[in-house]
């Protein structure tokens, strides 16, 4: 079955050398779009209905961010939510995080990359990392989308069965984006099995909101909080994900528009300084974004800049309608997208060392990435020097 996904996923991805010199905006960058969607929805219902941040100021952060990624890079350089830091959040919501304490995260956070971009320590420390960990936590992210996909896809066995087939058969055909069809597919089973969400949604209409400084009601209990709990624990996973597998990713499908680990890091931390004043919540790049963007048919920055302008709309316009709308999405839809996604992410890093020792690091780094992409990027440096020392065999 995965050799036959990876056929018709190395089909839909032809070279990409002479890909994303400019933006473009035709209906495979607008299919590509929409394909980092498994990860950004249920981040952002979660900080909307469990944290009860402002919708307006999540989806500004994300929409702005992700329009001058696109305009820069002129790439599928993805904008996500930071994984760890959301689900500490979610999870501490009822005892001690506020959205105060998720600005002061999205704050330290940027300062912190900032710092790494500007002294060149990003990249220091990236060279410090082998090939071998970078290929177990690219590995690892695409596999443990998977697995999150097929958790995601058992809440509706059917709807999930009838997505994969569907995009499947859809993923070589260049007039009908796949992406189209199964987005089409999960708003009709929602409208059909919630109509009370469309009404709510007609009942409200558009209602301009505009920006607002977010930070005025911080204190310093809340900013240690936000550091010690959210910021800090997230710094392994963003180095790993962020920064030194998505550089791979860009570099190794874009090779005429290079990145180094200190652009990234500086990028990481504009963005995540700006989200905080504006009442967004922390933000990375990821290397499991820019493959759901290629995989159902980006290849210029156009997809990104169409999916930024598209929240910007939701977030000035339809800020109090954005959950129900969100919520026609059956969540085994999500999970098509995401085990897709990982699929991509996962089959396109196929190449395994030819070394024993090298490749029992990978495959150990990449088992506990499926976990923890923090914790597998421990392992894999640990790994790495005892397979150097001759403890793990030629």
């Amino acid at each position: 079955m995965f050799n036959r996904m990876k056929v018709r996923m190395s089909e839909a991805v032809p070279p990409l050398a002479e890909s994303g010199l400019k933006n473009r905006f035709d209906r495979m960058e607008w299919a590509g779009a929409f394909g980092d969607l498994g990860t950004l929805i249920p981040f952002v219902v979660a900080y909307i209905s469990v944290l009860k941040m402002h919708p307006f100021g999540v989806l500004f952060a994300f929409g702005a961010a992700m329009l001058v990624c696109g305009l820069v890079y002129k790439t599928p350089f993805p904008v996500q939510p930071m994984k760890a830091i959301g689900a500490a959040a979610a999870m501490q919501a009822a005892a001690s995080v506020t959205p105060e304490t998720v600005y002061s995260a999205a704050l330290v956070t940027g300062v912190i990359w900032l710092v790494l971009g500007m002294t060149g320590w990003a990249a220091r420390v990236a060279r410090l990392v082998p090939a071998t960990v970078v290929a177990g936590i690219v590995f690892g992210l695409g596999f443990g989308f998977m697995l999150h996909g097929l958790q995601m896809m058992r809440e509706d066995w059917p709807v999930a069965l009838i997505g994969v087939l569907g995009t499947l058969l859809l993923m070589r055909n260049r007039s009908i984006p796949a992406m189209f069809v199964l987005l089409a597919f999960g708003l009709a089973v929602g409208a059909w099995r919630r109509p009370d969400l469309l009404h709510g949604i007609a009942h409200r209409g558009a209602q301009l909101q505009l920006p607002s400084f977010a930070l005025t009601n911080m204190d310093w209990h809340q900013l240690m909080l936000g550091a010690l709990l959210l910021a800090v624990p997230q710094i392994p996973l963003t180095l790993g994900n962020a920064v030194i597998a998505t550089k791979e990713e860009n570099n190794r499908l874009f090779p005429h528009r290079q990145l180094s680990e200190s652009r990234i890091a500086l990028s990481t931390g504009i963005m995540n300084l700006f989200s905080a004043t504006v009442g967004g919540v922390p933000m990375c790049h990821g290397a499991g974004g820019m493959a759901g963007h290629i995989a159902f048919g980006a290849r210029t920055g156009g997809a990104v800049v169409i999916l930024g302008g598209l929240l910007l709309v939701l977030a000035f316009f339809f800020s109090g309608s954005v959950e129900m709308l969100f919520g026609l999405l059956p969540i085994a839809v999500l999970g098509v997208i995401l085990f897709l996604t990982g699929a991509q992410l996962a089959l396109g890093k196929s190449e395994f060392p030819a070394q024993r020792g090298e490749r029992l690091v990978v495959l150990l780094t990449a088992v506990l990435c499926v976990w923890n992409v923090g914790a597998g990027f421990v392992a894999g440096m640990v790994l790495h020097h005892m397979h150097r020392r001759g403890w793990l065999g030629a």
